[in-house]
């Protein structure tokens, strides 16, 4: 058997595989979504109340981070501590990939006059309190990156809540800056703020 054959063999293999593994992870992914997070998720992360955050197109990293921090206690929240507890780091990777594909349908803004105001300090921040634009580290489009969250159609009321948790420093597993920027905001422009990425 030639070279080119054995080569072009291996790399068909290893495609078949890794094709295989993501059916798996996938069917994996939808009988844990199946048994519990479509309850307050949705079966897709299209989320079935704005208490709950939409996970439809937010960057498997991301969740799978997140889920990992609930199960060692370093986010709060016991519902969702009790949910991670018996998950393995394949299946938060799993679970994270799978909503990751999903897309969530972008709402109109409720408060048009409010979400311009959160549009300004969301790009520009306010230079007269300190506030730096979320867009330097979030992007211009809120689409996160590995790390930092999709803020880009996010229930405004659970990106308040997420404000307002740093704020008090309910919420610590993610970085100090959140700490840092969110005590120099208002209670307005945290309700502006999240009014505009709702409607991203």
């Amino acid at each position: 058997m030639n070279t080119v054959r054995v080569r072009w063999m291996v790399l068909a293999m290893a495609a078949w595989t890794g094709g295989a593994w993501a059916q798996a992870d996938e069917a994996r992914a939808k009988k844990i979504i199946g048994g519990s997070c479509f309850l307050c998720h949705g079966a897709e992360g299209e989320s079935s109340s704005e208490v709950f955050p939409k996970l439809a197109g937010q960057h498997w990293e991301y969740i799978a981070k997140q889920l990992e921090n609930f199960k060692s206690g370093k986010r709060k929240s016991t519902a969702m501590a009790d949910m991670a507890a018996n998950l393995k780091p394949d299946e938060m990777v799993a679970l994270g990939k799978y909503f990751e594909t999903k897309s969530t349908p972008v709402e109109a803004a409720k408060d048009v006059g409010l979400a311009a105001v959160g549009d300004y300090v969301f790009h520009f921040g306010n230079k007269y309190s300190g506030v730096p634009a979320c867009s330097s580290c979030h992007g211009k489009e809120a689409l996160g990156t590995a790390t930092l969250p999709r803020l880009a159609s996010q229930y405004a009321s659970y990106i308040e809540n997420q404000l307002m948790s740093f704020g008090k420093r309910e919420r610590t597993n993610d970085n100090a800056v959140m700490h840092s920027i969110v005590q120099k905001m208002t209670a307005l422009e945290m309700a502006a703020v999240a009014e505009y990425l709702s409607s991203k």
